[in-house]
C-alpha cells in the first residue's frame, strides 16, 4: 500500500469512529450548545487528533530516520545505511536511497582514483623535469662559479664562492622537492625505507625530534596500498611540521590481527576544531580507494593523532 493510501485510511479509520459515536452513541448536541456537550465534543476532538498524531509518528518512523541519514551522511565518511522498515512506500524510499548512495561512492571512488592517478603521473613528470632539467642547469652553473672563482682575485672570489653556495643550496632544496614528489625510495627499496627517509628528513629541516618504529611483517602490501600509506604519511607529518608547533612526533606502521595500521602522533597544539583542509580531504580520499579507514583527533597525552587501519584483502595480505 502506497504511503498516500495508508495516511488517507488512517485519517478515515479515525473520522469514521467519531463519526460512529456522534450518531450512534448518547451524545446530543442542543441548539444552543450547553457546557456539558461542548466539554463532551471537545473531549472527543482532542482524543481523535490524539489518535491521529500517535497513528502518523508510528507510520511517519522510518522517514524521520531517512531524514537524520541525509543531514548526516559524508561520503568521505562511509557508515551503516539506514535501515529497510515501514511499509511499501517508505521501505522503497529508504531502498532507493541506500542505492543511491552505493552508487554516489562508487562514482566518487572511480573519479577519484583517476583524478589521483593523474596526479601521481603529474607529479612524477614535474619530479624528472626538475631533476633532469632544473638539477642539471643548476649543476652546471654551480661547475662554472667554481671554475670562474678558481680564476677571480681575492675580493671577487670569496662572492663567487658564497653564490656558488647559495646555488648548491637550491639545488638540494630541488632535489628534496622532486624525492617528495616523486618517492623513488618507495619504487626502489620499499615502504619501510621510504617512511624511514620521510621521517629523517622531517627530524632535519624541522628540528622535531622524530621517532619511528616497524613491527611485524609488512611484506605483502601492494603497490597501491604502500602508496597511500606513504602519502598519508607524507601529509601528516608535513602538517605537523607546518601548523602543529611540535617538538616531538612519533611514526609507526604495525601488522594487526586484522591488517595493517599507520600512525602518527604529535604533542603540538592539536586540532582546535578547525576546518578539514584540502590536505586532510585528500587523505580520506586516498584512504576511501583502498578500503583503509582514517581517524584524526587528539591524542592520549594531547596533541594530533592520525590513524590510518588498512584491514587484510583490501592491499595487504
Amino acid at each position: 500500500m502506497s504511503l498516500f493510501w495508508r495516511i488517507f485510511l488512517l485519517n478515515a479509520a479515525v473520522l469514521t469512529v467519531a463519526v460512529t459515536v456522534v450518531l450512534f452513541g448518547p451524545v446530543t448536541v442542543s441548539t444552543p450548545v450547553l457546557f456539558t456537550e461542548a466539554v463532551i465534543l471537545f473531549a472527543g476532538l482532542v482524543a481523535m487528533l490524539l489518535a491521529n498524531a500517535v497513528l502518523l509518528r508510528v507510520g511517519l518512523a522510518p522517514l524521520q530516520r531517512l531524514t537524520r541519514a541525509m543531514a548526516t551522511i559524508d561520503l568521505l565518511r562511509p557508515g551503516p545505511r539506514p535501515a529497510v522498515t515501514g511499509h511499501a512506500g517508505i521501505a522503497e524510499l529508504i531502498r532507493t536511497f541506500n542505492a543511491m548512495l552505493d552508487r554516489l561512492e562508487a562514482e566518487r571512488a572511480a573519479s577519484t582514483a583517476q583524478a589521483l592517478s593523474a596526479q601521481e603521473a603529474e607529479r612524477s613528470r614535474i619530479a624528472q623535469e626538475l631533476h633532469d632539467e632544473v638539477g642539471q642547469t643548476l649543476t652546471a652553473v654551480i661547475l662554472e662559479l667554481k671554475r670562474v672563482a678558481d680564476q677571480a682575485p681575492e675580493p671577487l672570489r670569496g662572492q663567487l664562492h658564497q653564490v656558488q653556495e647559495t646555488t648548491r643550496d637550491g639545488l638540494d632544496e630541488i632535489r628534496r622537492i622532486a624525492r617528495r614528489l616523486r618517492p623513488g625510495l618507495l619504487e626502489e627499496l620499499g615502504l619501510v625505507s621510504a617512511l624511514r627517509a620521510l621521517a629523517g628528513e622531517i627530524a632535519e629541516h624541522s628540528g622535531i625530534a622524530v621517532r619511528h618504529q616497524f613491527e611485524g611483517d609488512l611484506t605483502g602490501i601492494d603497490e597501491k596500498a604502500e602508496l597511500v600509506i606513504y602519502r598519508v604519511a607524507q601529509e601528516a607529518v608535513t602538517n605537523t611540521a607546518r601548523h602543529a608547533r611540535a617538538t616531538r612526533l612519533d611514526l609507526t606502521l604495525r601488522r594487526t590481527p586484522g591488517g595493517v595500521e599507520l600512525c602518527v602522533r604529535d604533542d603540538g597544539r592539536g586540532l582546535n576544531g578547525a576546518a578539514e583542509g584540502a590536505g586532510i580531504r585528500g587523505m580520506r580520499e586516498r584512504a576511501l580507494l583502498v578500503g583503509a579507514a582514517l581517524t584524526l583527533g587528539p591524542g592520549p597525552e594531547g596533541g594530533t593523532e592520525v590513524r590510518l587501519r588498512l584491514p587484510d584483502g583490501d592491499g595487504s595480505k
